[in-house]
């Protein structure tokens, strides 16, 4: 089933030269070239089924047909050594703590747009900083509850983020789901590994929650906010806060009397402490941002205000996950932590600056390039796959407003193999690890590897034919290595 199998000019996370495993994957592979490919197909279709059962879907907006579909999971998991973990895990809570400091400094003193670090109008224009919340102290001083940091690794194994989710990230669900399907669908391929449990996760998620309560609610009533089942990631919402115990609420379950929110239920309204929302900013509160949300609970950013809420993660996060504001994260981390970046960025060109400009504009067919506002996956370029008719059109698109872009060189991402009914392609992937910020700073142990399983493919995102797989964090002393 390897005998196709092409490991040349990318970093395989899996194989070496000779298609000969590396060293923490020997024993997967060695069980993996014992089954053969009709009981692996035959387990494939399980997998899938068993997806589908369990109501395990996203939406696709985009696409015509109909919205629901499973998420299509292959079984080749991304295996991590504990070494490896261990100074990722390191670099990642540097990143989310700057980040954190960041966020608590664009909203009150401002002391890094003042000593020039950052240019103020990426900061103050754009779409995602909100003045209404300017000058609100959080609990804790944390802004950031859940992040969701996407990682690549580039043709030398090496880690690079190439972007902060601090928003509203979502696949947390998806991450439970692959190790449960993974353990009942294949589980002798866990024979020979201790792999890191999940299963105490939920617990430090509610716990992490409660600690960002306002002062004084020792046992704060927690509720998730949805936009509803139409929402694309309403399976998230759902598995998490009937795991966590928390409710899963609407707006419309939700009303502000004298600057303190309630939740409606059959005994009476009940006071929410911390609301963990998967609404996005501009929904929120009709009486401060858009007026025509039916999303949201009219008043609960002046609750918000007076310190009788939380809100998780807060209000104006997008202003430090912009892809502009991306390029200065490693001077963040200079400046709040006075520490160098233990995960680098990926190089990333600014578009506003004349010099950047013109050096993209000359290489467009080599590069990637992004809108600044755009997310999952779409209205970018990727330069070698292009063809000259989108060049040229997305040519047009810079120089209408080149502040609003931003290109990266074509990373090679690194690999993983994937199942093809009888055979094994080798995949490109990436990786999302969730960080959550309570007491202390927490990162997830492993995270949502996400595969374009589309042969040749860069994009991993599920609504563009991406997957997703299972993600091996190995303890310090593993059964057998």
């Amino acid at each position: 089933m390897f005998h196709s199998y092409n490991v040349d000019g990318y970093f395989d996370e899996m194989l070496q030269e000779g298609k000969k495993p590396r060293g923490h994957c020997k024993p997967f592979h060695e069980k993996l070239t014992e089954v053969a490919p009709e009981e692996l197909q035959s387990r494939y279709e399980l997998a899938q089924s068993d997806f589908l059962r369990q109501g395990i879907t996203f939406t696709v907006y985009s696409d015509n047909e109909g919205t629901e579909r499973t998420m299509p999971f292959d079984f080749v998991p991304k295996i991590i050594p504990p070494d490896e973990w261990q100074e990722l895990e390191r670099g990642l809570m540097q990143r989310f703590d700057a980040l954190n400091a960041f966020l608590d400094d664009v909203y009150h003193e401002q002391n890094i747009l003042k000593d020039g670090i950052i240019p103020r109008d990426l900061v103050v224009n754009c779409q995602h900083f909100f003045q209404q919340v300017a000058g609100i102290d959080l609990p804790r001083r944390q802004h950031i509850f859940m992040a969701g940091i996407d990682l690549i690794r580039d043709d030398n194994g090496d880690y690079r983020v190439l972007e902060d989710n601090l928003r509203n990230p979502s696949g947390l669900s998806y991450v439970f789901q692959n190790r449960y399907v993974m353990r009942k669908v294949y589980p002798e391929f866990f024979n020979q590994y201790s792999v890191q449990s999940l299963e105490q996760q939920f617990s430090y998620l509610h716990s992490a929650m409660a600690s960002l309560a306002p002062e004084g609610r020792t046992s704060p009533t927690i509720v998730l906010l949805t936009p509803g089942v139409h929402n694309s990631a309403y399976y998230d919402h759902s598995f998490i806060a009937q795991r966590t115990g928390i409710e899963l609420v609407e707006g419309r379950d939700l009303v502000v009397r004298e600057r303190q929110v309630y939740m409606k239920t059959a005994r009476g309204l009940k006071q929410v402490d911390v609301i963990y929302r998967r609404i996005d900013d501009e929904f929120l509160d009709p009486l401060e941002f858009r007026e025509d949300s039916l999303l949201g609970v009219p008043g609960l950013i002046d609750v918000y205000r007076a310190g009788n809420v939380s809100i998780l993660n807060g209000i104006g996060n997008g202003v430090a996950d912009d892809k502009a504001i991306y390029h200065f994260v490693p001077d963040m981390i200079r400046y709040y932590l006075k520490e160098e970046p233990l995960v680098k960025n990926v190089e990333t060109y600014l578009l506003r600056y004349d010099d950047q400009l013109e050096y993209v504009l000359d290489h467009l067919s080599e590069l990637v390039v992004k809108h600044t506002n755009a997310s999952g996956g779409y209205n970018m370029l990727i330069g070698p796959h292009a063809s000259e008719d989108e060049i040229e059109a997305y040519r047009k698109q810079i120089l209408n407003n080149p502040s609003e872009f931003i290109a990266q060189p074509t990373i090679k991402l690194s690999r993983l193999p994937a199942f093809k009914e009888d055979r094994f392609a080798a995949c490109h992937v990436d990786l999302r690890v969730f960080i959550f910020g309570g007491e202390k700073t927490h990162v997830f142990p492993g995270g949502l590897t996400r595969v374009a399983l589309k042969e040749g493919s860069l994009v991993v995102n599920s609504s563009q034919g991406g997957g997703a797989k299972d993600t091996w964090v190995l303890e310090e002393n593993p059964i057998h290595i």
